[in-house]
């Protein structure tokens, strides 16, 4: 086994994730097997109970894990079928050792960061590499070098890369270089002080990766290598990509990225094989066509709230060789408005999931008028749920009908608590979570959709659809396309009389790669084309 650690510096969101993403999808183009890890250095056991204006996309592994968002880039841009094991945070580590101290596993010895911190640590990569198995592992440690909650991770790899020989293990240092415009001039001392507190620590970088705006000349190559004591092409250039995150694999290696890192790692390996990716870029870059797409969200400021969704309508739009400009609406400035004026210039309206009353009025709302003017809908997990409250409501006459989320005295809970949910009073992990199979009805719009009977899709949510009104809602053209397989929860619905109208309790864009669209988003950019055209 061979291993790979991403560290950074500087400033944080440099794009560290990516960058080990993109080099995973690399060294898998090179035939081997990769390992993708994340550590994370902050106490919350996971951000399962984080805000997403804190931490962004909580990504739901199949093992039920919830997640750091970067771990869908590590699943969209290789194999990799992630769990729990590959995210790990501080708050897990110290869960962990505090658990053995209150057993005795210590046998009454102090309990030290080193050596039990950092013992608990590189245990979680050999155990890790004995589950999963593989040629490479990749690491990336979140924060930024000097962080005193990263500490710890960052000894444990001094310690790690000593245990297992140096030759098979590489730290590769994502640092910003910054262009001045008054003087002219990228600068190259902000890397040299991150790596100089890096070295303290006693790591010494083997790669750089560049954050730059600018072009790296070879003087400031030169500068850094000597500086920063890496070889001159162990300096990697890494700009902004000019339209798509996914041109990051074919950039690093333009810079020859892989092959540094086989070199070192004494890797014998043919070259990446990129073409399929290279044809996927084009298409994302210069679609035939375009279309606009509303996402009517609660969170819509953030980007990374909805990272997965807008990755899996690109992914749909060019398999449809189609460019998606997405629409971002915030459901509350729907709320009281008349949602013509925000929605009558799109091809479709996609409503997401979300917790808490605020701003699901104006989702009601945009699902109501996808419903009237006939435009393509898919909803995700609260976006069913929003779909059923909508129907009830406006086509049942059950004005009063919610969710109990929301009114815990509704005399219509069309969305209700699961009774095994009623007595949970902690937040984490408590809800239903990871993959659950779900049986597709026949002669549905989903089955043509999923071309399949059976499926299986990742869930994160408490609430579920209450069966007692299905009767009353399937009379009126309410179709459950979709139950768990005992037929007790409603997974997926659609309606009779429309042209594409479909709403899943799930979350189907953490299924969905580059070259391997999810279904229902597939579809869906399909239904809004036909509807545009």
């Amino acid at each position: 086994m061979k291993y790979i650690f991403v560290t950074g510096g500087v400033v944080s969101s440099l794009g560290k994730g990516l960058a080990a993403a993109a080099l995973g999808t690399l060294l898998q183009h090179r035939g081997l097997k990769v390992i993708m890890q994340k550590f994370d250095p902050y106490l919350n056991v996971d951000p399962g109970t984080m805000s997403p204006f804190q931490h962004g996309e909580v990504y739901v592994l199949s093992d039920g894990a919830e997640t750091d968002l970067d771990l869908g880039h590590y699943e969209r841009f290789t194999d990799c079928v992630l769990s729990r094991a590959n995210n790990v945070t501080s708050g897990q580590v110290y869960e962990t050792i505090l658990a053995k101290e209150r057993r005795g596993d210590y046998l009454g010895k102090t309990v030290q960061v080193i050596p039990h911190v950092t013992d608990e640590i590189k245990g979680r990569i050999q155990r890790l590499e004995k589950e999963q198995g593989g040629d490479v592992t990749i690491t990336e440690i979140g924060g930024t070098t000097g962080d005193i909650e990263g500490l710890p991770f960052l000894e444990a790899i001094r310690q790690f890369q000593l245990e297992v020989g140096p030759e098979n293990v590489v730290i590769m240092h994502v640092t910003l270089v910054p262009y001045i415009k008054a003087a002219g001039e990228l600068k190259t001392k902000p890397s040299q002080q991150s790596i100089a507190k890096l070295r303290e620590i006693g790591l010494q970088p083997h790669v750089l990766l560049c954050r730059t705006e600018k072009p790296l000349d070879l003087e400031v190559r030169q500068k850094l290598a000597l500086f920063c004591n890496v070889p001159l092409h162990a300096v990697v250039e890494v700009r902004d990509v000019d339209h798509t995150i996914y041109e990051l694999p074919l950039t690093l290696q333009h810079e020859r990225l892989d092959d540094t890192i086989c070199r070192l790692l004494r890797l014998e390996t043919p070259p990446a094989e990129m073409n399929d990716w290279r044809r996927f870029v084009q298409r994302v870059i210069s679609p035939k066509k375009r279309l606009k797409v509303a996402v009517v969200g609660k969170y819509i400021d953030l980007q990374d709230a909805y990272k997965s969704i807008y990755e899996s309508l690109t992914h749909a739009g060019a398999a449809n060789d189609c460019g998606i400009d997405i629409l971002r609406i915030d459901s509350e400035d729907i709320q009281g408005h008349d949602p013509h004026k925000f929605l009558e210039p799109v091809a479709g309206i996609l409503v997401p999931g979300g917790f808490g009353e605020r701003g699901v009025e104006g989702k009601i709302a945009a699902c109501r008028y996808a419903r009237e003017q006939r435009l393509p809908y898919l909803g995700l997990c609260l976006g069913m749920q929003i779909a059923c409250i909508e129907f009830a409501r406006n086509v049942c006459g059950l004005k009063h009908a919610n969710s109990t989320e929301f009114d815990e005295s509704a005399t219509d809970p069309v969305i209700c608590l699961l009774e095994n949910q009623r007595e949970v009073r902690k937040k984490g992990a408590s809800m239903r979570l990871g993959s659950w199979p779900t049986h597709i009805m026949p002669g549905t719009l989903a089955e043509k959709v999923y071309g399949a009977r059976q499926i299986t899709e990742r869930h994160r949510h408490r609430y579920e659809y209450n069966m007692k009104y299905r009767e009353l809602m399937e009379a009126k053209g309410f179709v459950i396309a979709g139950t768990s397989p005992d037929g007790r929860l409603a997974e997926l619905v659609e309606l009779r009389d429309h042209p594409w109208f479909l709403a899943c309790q799930y979350h189907p864009e953490f299924l969905s790669k580059p070259n391997l669209p999810h279904p229902l988003f597939r579809g869906f950019i399909g239904a809004c084309l036909a509807n545009y055209e």
